[in-house]
């Protein structure tokens, strides 16, 4: 009898042992990644905090900057700072060999918008800026995922390069043009990127390639009242160019961008001002078009000028590519994005939310949105933002993805991202962030296939463009925010 049933549960036995799947050892690095950033939750949040509070611009990031390199040090990576002529801009460097894998860090915060953690406007007094971006969390999720991807090499006993590059003001100052113009992503076989957001997503959707600069306005001061026909004044130059500009807006693309500012506009109502400046952005999805737009720009600054007998001098400030898409990439960093987790607010961050979202003027999504992860869908339309990203991306195979860091609905360069970005919303979100570029860099590091379709795609897409800076060969603009 015995026999008998050892002979029928044979077959069963059989198929329940070829049923019973293999664990995968890559996946199983990835669960134990996640665990141990988990647990070190709280290391990365003083980090990230400490850089909220630092809010520094670009170029100027001296403490932010210092307190990354440390952390990288101390986890054994080689750091390199003072990279491409930039004071605050560094690469770290772990391993030997391919493949190499690139991350970005940013840490630059926006002037002007300074906000304290709370659901409601309230200035943070004794700043000049805040992280209205949430690069404060890009950077420290970056280096959270570099480390933890490096101890798993070191672990597994797996080869390669990770560089883990520190890049400063993003946000107007092309950080990331001046490193790539520089060579320091030569010979890296594909780059991770993310943001902060209100949403958990892969990017498919691109960017906006940009160009800026400072037109700078030369006149003579007199008494506005007692001698006005002796002066001739560097303000006018600047409205009769906006005034241009603003007609010629009926005249480009409809999915162009034109913005400026006037950051000088003379001292005193009485005084002929002498000197005036404005800053222009322009935008568009094709960089061509950009280049072709930001020219208009430069004639009407020089028939402003000669209108009103003044002289100008402009100075190229920023210039960045649309990002070069790699579709391979994206669906390997979805299911990775998807794998790290999601959102899940307390009753307190809930209450939290809908005071954040009670002062939109606009329509929002649930706050339940930040516990999904968006499908892989591309849109029909490019970001209405730019990122120094496209510029990476036109000469390196470029992923990247957002995460909830911000209420949904939340926009960014708001003091409402500001506000968010210094609470536990924030650090959920980048730490979910940190979990998917460690995953997604073992992929990378083990998956031969993957890296050479992706370098395929790459070089389909890029087809006979030969990649120029669109900022030309000027040095570093360090002081752009002066």
């Amino acid at each position: 009898m015995r026999y008998l049933i050892l002979v029928c549960l044979a077959p069963v036995l059989a198929f329940a042992q070829k049923k019973k799947s293999p664990v995968d050892p890559y996946l199983q690095a990835k669960m134990t990644m996640n665990e141990s950033l988990q647990k070190k939750y709280d290391h990365y949040k003083d980090i990230a905090l400490k850089i909220w509070d630092f809010a520094e611009v670009g170029y100027k990031e001296e403490k932010s900057t210092a307190l990354l390199q440390k952390e990288l040090r101390e986890n054994g990576f080689q750091v390199e700072a003072g990279v491409a002529g930039i004071p605050t801009a560094f690469v770290a460097t772990y391993g030997s060999g391919s493949p190499v894998i690139g991350i970005l860090a940013e840490f630059d915060a926006l002037p002007g918008i300074m906000q304290e953690a709370v659901p409601e406007r309230k200035i943070a007094e004794g700043k000049i800026a805040g992280h209205a971006c949430g690069h404060h969390l890009f950077g420290t999720a970056s280096v959270a995922g570099g480390i933890q991807l490096k101890q798993q090499m070191e672990a597994a006993g797996w080869k390669g390069t990770i560089k883990i590059y520190g890049c400063p003001a993003e946000e107007g100052g092309s950080g990331k043009v001046y490193m790539t113009r520089a060579g320091l992503f030569n010979g890296v076989d594909a780059v991770i990127h993310w943001h902060p957001g209100n949403s958990n997503a892969v990017n498919t959707q691109g960017a906006l390639a940009n160009k800026s600069a400072k037109f700078r306005f030369y006149g003579l001061s007199a008494h506005a009242a007692g001698a006005p026909d002796k002066g001739r004044s560097a303000l006018d130059g600047v409205e009769a160019m906006n005034a241009m500009v603003n007609m010629m807006r009926e005249h480009i693309p409809s999915s162009a961008r034109i913005h400026y500012v006037i950051t000088s506009g003379g001292k005193a109502p009485n005084v002929v001002p002498d000197y005036a400046e404005v800053y222009y952005y322009a935008r568009h999805p094709d960089k061509s078009t950009v280049v072709s737009i930001f020219n208009r720009l430069v004639k009407a600054a020089e028939g402003a000028a000669l209108g009103t007998e003044t002289t100008m001098k402009y100075e190229i400030i920023g210039g960045t590519h649309d990002l070069l898409l790699i579709d391979t990439l994206n669906v390997a960093m979805h299911k990775n994005l998807t794998l790290s987790g999601t959102m899940q607010y307390t009753p307190e961050e809930i209450e939290f939310g809908k005071k954040i979202q009670s002062s939109f003027t606009f329509s929002y999504p649930e706050l339940s949105e930040a516990s999904t992860t968006r499908p892989l869908k591309k849109p029909e339309n490019a970001s209405p933002g730019s990122t120094d990203v496209g510029d990476v991306s036109y000469n390196v195979p470029t992923v990247g993805f957002s995460t909830a860091t911000w209420v949904p609905g939340t926009p960014g360069h708001s003091w409402q991202a500001v506000a968010c970005g210094g609470t536990e919303i924030g650090t959920k979100g980048m730490m979910i962030a940190a979990k998917a570029i460690a995953s997604m860099g073992v992929d990378l590091l083990h998956d031969a296939k993957l890296v050479e379709a992706a370098k395929q795609e790459f070089k389909n897409k890029l087809g006979s463009y030969q990649y120029k800076a669109l900022l030309g060969d000027r040095a570093p603009a360090l002081n752009y925010r002066d």
